[in-house]
């Protein structure tokens, strides 16, 4: 019988590169808007830094305030993951810091996310090339008794991240997309950034925005004028 709770699964199916790339420079706003605004991390996690986020989830869970098996993942994730920790949201510990954000960064890895805390966060900050994104920040550090498992679904802040999973961010937040999505995702957000540029040009001109499903809806809902 296997032990749960205390679990390292070695191997998982990552998503080919090009499709991964599709999504670079697609604000996370416009793919939600894709994807029924519903695949967003809530906002309680945060960008910790202005680097945008792109990359495979690589799935860690640990008990509250404890990261043995996140230094694990560390040894064990490929380049171009993202290390997902999954930690209850626990607030009274960090997770990692500098020291660990730079072994990943070495290693090639593409991010951090934290459902908790972190620390170092003014050097953390400074990062134009590792994306980390964490609940808060608090000086005091974690202990290493485990257990723990690694590439297991989690929960992180309302979404389920499965291994495998492609994850994307910016300053808006973190999105969270299948694998099987991918093609057909990439085109509709595509267009909506499209739409945008569209529309800004409009605004800069004068034209203004068209809104014409606006007085649609007052009508529908009955909406009176004085």
């Amino acid at each position: 019988m296997s032990n749960i709770g205390c679990r390292i699964y070695t191997k998982i199916n990552r998503p080919a590169k090009e499709l991964i790339d599709g999504f670079k420079g697609i604000p996370v706003a416009n793919i939600d808007d894709c994807m029924g605004r519903i695949a967003c991390c809530g906002s309680s996690l945060m960008p910790m830094n202005k680097s945008p986020l792109l990359g495979t989830a690589f799935t860690v869970r640990v008990p509250e305030g404890d990261n043995l098996m996140f230094h694990k993942a560390l040894e064990l994730a490929q380049p171009g993951d993202v290390l997902v920790i999954a930690a209850g949201g626990s607030m009274h510990r960090s997770l990692c810091g500098e020291i660990m954000s730079r072994t990943a960064m070495a290693a090639g890895l593409n991010g951090f996310v934290i459902d908790g805390c972190i620390r170092d966060k003014d050097e953390i900050a400074e990062f134009t090339d590792f994306p980390v994104y964490a609940k808060g920040v608090t000086p005091n550090g974690p202990y290493k008794n485990g257990p723990g498992e690694i590439n297991v679904p989690v929960s992180v802040c309302g979404q389920v991240i499965c291994p495998g999973d492609i994850l994307i961010g910016d300053g808006d937040g973190l999105l969270v997309v299948k694998p099987e999505e991918v093609e057909e995702l990439i085109e509709k957000a595509t267009a909506v950034s499209e739409m945008e540029i569209i529309q800004k040009a409009d605004i800069a001109s004068g034209k203004g925005l068209s809104k014409p499903w606006l007085d649609k809806k007052l009508e529908e809902i009955g909406c009176e004028f004085f």
